[in-house]
């Protein structure tokens, strides 16, 4: 089998759209070893969903490599609420960044996605193949149906403009950068400041959404992030690829997990009134790793990681306050 060419990133001028963000984050510190020289903007100094900032500043910046991770996000309670936001903000930055880097000559562009795109009762584990075979979650239906929009227009420059655009479909990710709002948060940083909170207070139990019976896989960022450089040097394809870990746990064995790592030994009370989500969500990462690219953090691993990582983030907050105060 012929090796495939490798496209390097080496000198380029990289722009991580979202660069604050979990993802965002991970990126730029995996982008530290490339020798490439990255670019930054804020929301404050460029709206990512106005036409003619994101073009202006483009222009300007002429970025080489684009990595979009910017996105409204969050978790079941979020999507149900906002739906509006959810579907416009994400339409918006996905089509004008592409359109964007067509027009200024951008060389690569990855677009970041989410499993969530793929139907509620999608095959187990789910190729990428799934995609518009079925109806969506309704609880994150709105998001998913913008990144699926992202998907296609990436496609389509690809396909009338002969574009270098691909798309990259991460499973549920967790660790430094996470959101621990519990309004808006996905379930394993919930659960991990639920456990930690539970604990604190010597609470004899802690409340679970949902039966604990759905089936979740868990990628690190830190993972992930070397899977987009991975696959932004050696994917060309207009297929998006699923980025994943292969392996799935229960929501309740999740919850077990966090509090063994957190120390939290109260009881579990799981609420069947709150939405599952989705049964079963695994993907099919067989078409990465036929390309050589495994995931390497073990998620108990990971989880203690990110519990340290937030612990100090906690810490460092505190100790602004007190220095505000005083």
């Amino acid at each position: 089998m012929t090796a495939p060419q490798i496209f390097s990133l080496q000198g380029k001028r990289i722009w991580v759209a979202g660069h604050r963000g979990m993802v965002g984050s991970a990126l730029m510190r995996r982008l530290d070893s490339e020798n490439a020289e990255q670019l930054t903007v804020t929301r404050e100094d460029v709206d990512l969903r106005r036409q003619e900032q994101v073009e202006t500043w483009m222009a300007r910046q002429k970025p080489q490599v684009v990595f979009v991770a910017a996105a409204t996000v969050g978790g079941i309670n979020a999507n149900n609420s906002l739906p509006a936001e959810f579907l416009y903000d994400n339409l918006m930055i996905e089509a004008n960044i592409i359109h964007a880097a067509r027009a200024t000559g951008v060389e690569k562009l990855v677009l970041l996605g989410s499993t969530c795109i793929y139907p509620k009762l999608a095959p187990q584990p789910i190729p990428e193949e799934a995609l518009l075979t079925g109806p969506l979650e309704p609880t994150n239906e709105w998001y998913a149906i913008a990144k699926i929009a992202g998907i296609k227009l990436a496609q389509a420059y690809r396909r009338q403009y002969g574009c270098d655009f691909i798309a990259a479909q991460p499973t549920n990710l967790y660790g430094p950068g996470d959101n621990y709002d519990l309004q808006s948060s996905h379930v394993l940083p919930a659960l991990l400041r639920k456990a930690h909170e539970a604990k604190i207070a010597d609470a004899k139990s802690m409340t679970v959404w949902g039966s604990g019976q759905p089936l979740r896989e868990f990628c690190h960022v830190d993972d992930l992030a070397d899977a987009l450089v991975f696959l932004a040097e050696r994917y060309c394809g207009e297929m998006h690829i699923n980025i994943g870990t292969g392996d799935e746990i229960s929501i309740r064995e999740l919850a077990e997990m966090i509090c063994d790592v957190v120390g939290y030994t109260g009881k579990l009370d799981f609420d069947p009134s709150k939405p599952d989500g989705t049964p079963r969500k695994l993907t099919d990462v067989s078409r990465l790793t036929a390309m050589g690219w495994r995931a390497k953090t073990g998620l108990r691993e990971g989880i203690a990681q990110t519990y340290r990582d937030w612990q100090v983030e906690m810490e460092n907050a505190a100790d602004r306050r007190r220095q505000v105060m005083s």
